[in-house]
């Protein structure tokens, strides 16, 4: 058996915005730690590397990337090959990183300040928090 607990409203509006406080240190705390992990990447670069083997008949490490709409494609050395390789896996966490960071940006931007009036809630789909 459940038991209903009239609680007054003055506390409820407190309530919420004691959890707000907590659920904002969070989320200001994931930010910090996402900005941390972004100044600790090393060179950045889009497009994809490839070792293409010995008998390939042409350059065996190749560095493709799309330039307006038309593929572009680098011959390599071992050392740019590898050094590519890294600054993709970069750009590819960069990438997710910011992502990231950019649903955290909207989750306080929306719940903190004043909104229009709406004739229903925002999901979290329309918001990109999912």
């Amino acid at each position: 058996m459940h038991r209903a607990v009239y609680i007054p409203p003055l506390l409820t509006h407190l309530l919420s915005f004691l959890f707000m406080n907590v659920k904002l240190a969070q989320i200001e705390d994931e930010y910090a730690r996402l900005r941390a992990r972004l100044g600790r990447l090393g060179w950045i670069s889009h497009g994809y590397v490839q070792d293409r083997g010995p008998g390939a008949g042409g350059p065996c490490y190749q560095w493709t990337r799309k330039v307006k709409a038309k593929t572009v494609s680098v011959a390599l050395s071992r050392e740019q090959y590898e050094a590519l390789q890294e600054a993709i896996d970069n750009w590819h966490q960069t990438q997710e990183i910011l992502q990231r960071m950019q649903a955290l940006s909207r989750q306080v931007i929306f719940d903190t300040l004043p909104s229009p009036p709406r004739r229903k809630r925002l999901g979290k789909k329309v918001l990109g928090l999912i």
